[in-house]
């Protein structure tokens, strides 16, 4: 992925978590910046077969999921386990922030 340290990764989160209160509010702090930051649609290759990332969503349980397209059907992946692509996209860094505060 970026590259960044944990440093860095932790300076993420602090500015995407600032005014957050809870977790929920924290993976929706996340999430707002994942929308903003994150360039979508960008290819990638989920369980060997290339898909195109379409957008993010917040699910009712939480999570950040990436909605996936292929020869007309959708599917939802979650974040955490996105393989992205080389090189990734811009604003990749806030998928692997989102990953180290998950963890």
């Amino acid at each position: 992925m970026s590259g960044l340290s944990v440093a860095e990764l932790d300076a993420l989160i602090a500015e995407a978590t600032i005014d957050c209160y809870d977790e929920h509010e924290q993976v929706a702090g996340l999430y707002g910046v994942m929308v903003d930051e994150l360039a979508v649609p960008f290819q990638t290759t989920v369980l060997g077969v290339a898909v195109t990332v379409e957008d993010l969503d917040l699910t009712g349980r939480g999570h950040i999921v990436a909605r996936c397209s292929r020869g007309g059907m959708c599917q939802a992946i979650l974040v955490l386990g996105l393989p992205l692509p080389t090189p990734p996209p811009p604003g990749a860094q806030w998928i692997e922030a989102y990953r180290r505060w998950a963890r």
